[in-house]
């Protein structure tokens, strides 16, 4: 008999049924004195009493502000102690945390503020190059004259109230410290009222996603999702409270915000952030001067530490376990992470944001040439197939189909968009990741590469077409498409075949100024072939695989596209 691809994960630990604040204050009552956070490059350090008082009294005062059950609250900075804080705060009154990835420029912005319907924004200072309050300026010039949470903006109808993380008193913003002093107008009681209306089914978090229509899609996560998640790839590490997480991925992603924080908050472990944004020598004195046990990172991230010239001298004596995900890790990075970091339980998670994320995982039992050759197998109650994308019918294992999963980890919707969510989401509740798997005889999940064009660059998911729409806002571009093509150090790179209009031309340097600000940087193509025509099927369709088997020979990346990948 032909088993078919499905499997289902086990487990003798129940899902949680609570919302995300009732467990942390579970936690803080179980594990008080225990270091709850603490963020070097601030000079933080708060235990889980410390953390939950200030959690209490941010939620405060977002009520203080008018902030109800439903409310979207988008929140655009880097790692700070304040983002952990926030994002514990709108879980507890019941707002939905909209995260706005720090990468983004003033015409990404806009659109995430208009599509979520954002009633309240927390924004950071200047980092280097990114002045955040001078982009909101642009998007929202009726800012700069109005008082702190009179904000009145026809572009943005929802929009009132902007806190700035920070004491400088900008115009139409609070201050951080004024923004807190509200929250003394709310009494505990009327805070503990609030969260005991809630329930854990309740919507918490938008998170973007990049769509195949050209545009960013909210995925609506819930208490429910996000926490037990969470919890079993805390689970799968074997967290415990003695853990300490060294946490140099974006807290904007589900790698950050789930993978991280929330595995090791409902184990009391300690979160550890060791700088704004990634840097390779902060996270390698991060892990020893901390005794860290744990270190997440992307394939990207694990290299550039691997690779730093001062590697030698830092001591991973701590270290134990850690996540290396968000976009395929080659075995040998792998395998060196694993014996030169003494990163021994070192696993994979394969997920994605519309799962909250995670949907397989290795585990620190799963012998090493598992760990580094597939993605795991099922996590706890949560189930997965593998179909053929054309008949929807579950395959036998070993053969290669589109990877689906249903479970409490699946998203809501998508946030004011039916056509797409009913797209990924069908009527029995399976989720359509548009990525390509094979399942093995015992569960193991090996990928194949991606149904839908979404380009992964350093554990950034990347579509095309968003793009590829930008680009042709461009006056002298008539037509344009992106492809991912493979690099050794991202993954992928992307590349722009680009139709000028006819009699004119433009140069890759035009190009990449007109989207520079505009958009994220990590999404302005870093090749472009300018072409006359491009390949296509007798249909008419466009064949990308084409453009990206001339783009590997002409580029010469033809080694690069052999590199064995988990």
């Amino acid at each position: 008999m032909v088993t078919g691809s499905y499997a289902c994960g086990t487990s003798n630990i129940p899902l949680m049924g609570e919302t995300i604040g009732a467990m942390l204050n579970r936690i803080a009552a179980e594990y008080p004195e225990n270091e709850a956070l603490v963020s070097v490059h601030q000079n933080i350090r708060w235990t889980y009493a410390e953390f939950l008082e200030r959690v209490n009294g941010l939620a405060r005062s977002l009520m203080a502000l008018g902030v109800e059950r439903g409310d979207r609250v988008g929140i655009w900075a880097m790692n700070y102690a304040e983002w952990t804080l926030i994002q514990f705060a709108t879980a507890k009154i019941g707002a939905i945390l909209v995260n706005i990835n720090p990468a983004y420029r003033v015409f990404e912005l806009e659109y995430a503020l208009k599509q979520a319907e954002v009633s309240t924004l927390i924004v950071q200072g200047r980092f280097k190059t990114s002045d955040y309050v001078g982009m909101f300026y642009e998007a929202c010039p009726e800012a700069i004259d109005a008082r702190p949470g009179r904000i009145s903006s026809e572009k943005f109808p929802f929009l009132k109230t902007v806190v700035f993380i920070g004491d400088i008193p900008y115009n139409g913003m609070y201050t951080w410290d004024e923004f807190m002093a509200k929250g003394a107008s709310i009494s505990p009681d009327e805070l503990m009222e609030r969260e005991e209306s809630l329930a854990f089914d309740d919507a918490i978090n938008i998170q973007y996603t990049s769509g195949t229509t050209g545009y960013p899609k909210g995925v609506v996560l819930t208490h429910h999702g996000v926490m037990n998640n969470g919890y079993f790839i805390g689970e799968g590490m074997r967290f415990t409270e003695k853990d300490r997480l060294c946490i140099p991925v974006p807290f904007y992603h589900c790698f950050g915000m789930v993978l991280s924080n929330m595995a090791s908050v409902t184990h009391g472990s300690t979160m550890v952030i060791p700088c704004p944004v990634f840097d390779a020598e902060a996270v390698l004195m991060t892990v020893q001067n901390e005794r860290c046990t744990a270190l997440h990172g992307v394939p990207t991230m694990f290299i550039a530490e691997l690779s730093h010239p001062d590697f030698s001298k830092y001591d991973f004596s701590s270290l134990r376990t850690g996540i290396m995900a968000g976009s395929p890790c080659p075995i040998e990075v792998m395998k060196k992470v694993n014996a030169l970091m003494n990163m021994r339980d070192i696993v994979i998670v394969y997920g994605q944001t519309e799962l909250s994320p995670g949907v397989t995982m290795t585990t620190v039992d799963d012998p090493l040439d598992r760990r580094v050759s597939t993605v795991g197998r099922a996590f706890p109650h949560t189930e997965i197939k593998i179909i053929d994308p054309n008949t929807k019918r579950i395959l036998p294992r070993g053969e290669v189909g589109e990877i689906c999963a249903r479970g409490y980890m699946t998203m809501k919707c998508y946030y004011n968009n039916p056509s797409a969510s009913r797209a990924t989401l069908d009527a029995n509740g399976w989720l359509y990741t548009g990525d390509l798997g094979v399942m093995d005889e015992e569960g193991y999940v090996r990928m194949s590469g991606r149904l839908k064009e979404m380009v992964i660059r350093g554990g950034e998911n990347i579509y095309p077409r968003e793009i590829e729409e930008f680009l042709h806002h461009h006056p002298r571009i008539a037509d344009a498409y992106v492809i991912g093509v493979p690099d050794e150090k991202y993954g992928e790179e992307l590349m722009a075949w680009v139709m000028p209009k006819e009699g004119q031309s433009v140069t890759p340097a035009e190009i990449i100024e007109f989207c520079t600000g505009q958009i994220a940087r990590f999404k302005i193509p870093k090749y472009y072939k300018f072409v006359t025509s491009f390949p296509m099927s007798v249909t008419g369709k466009i064949q990308k695989f084409k453009m990206r088997d001339m783009a590997i020979e002409e580029l010469g990346l033809d080694t690069v596209s052999h590199i064995e990948t988990a």
